[in-house]
């Protein structure tokens, strides 16, 4: 792993801590048993170069986030952590369930009833 990665890999890390302070650990071992190049090239794409840009705040972005994997109907385990994601970054419930109800319109009705099942799972996982 070069310099240049290994700080990739750093900074991509820091950013999922912001998310679920729980996370790094757990999810660079699920990379690292694969390959040791993966968390550097998915998550440092992913989190170093896009996310971490400045031009939207990180709550926008994990909102945006929710809608995009609700919509996609196929990613419940990504749902579900990204909704406890954007709660840690202030987005309240009411506004992950009003985030979901909106992908009803544009995704369809059973994108939404896979969203709600995700909010309900991240809701339960995070006792407020």
């Amino acid at each position: 792993m070069s310099t240049t990665e290994s700080d990739r890999r750093t900074r991509a890390l820091e950013l999922l801590k912001q998310l679920e302070p729980s996370a790094p650990p757990r999810v660079a071992a699920n990379f690292d048993s694969l390959h040791e190049d993966y968390l550097e090239i998915v998550l440092g794409f992913a989190f170093a170069d896009v996310v971490a840009r400045p031009a939207i705040d990180l709550r926008t972005r994990e909102m945006m986030t929710v809608a995009a994997l609700a919509a996609m109907g196929t990613a419940h385990g990504q749902l579900e952590f990204h909704i406890r994601a954007a709660m840690n970054q202030g987005v309240t419930k009411e506004e992950i369930l009003e985030i979901i109800l909106q992908m009803a319109v544009y995704a369809g009705v059973p994108a939404a009833m896979n969203g709600f099942a995700a909010a309900r799972a991240a809701f339960a996982a995070r006792p407020d």
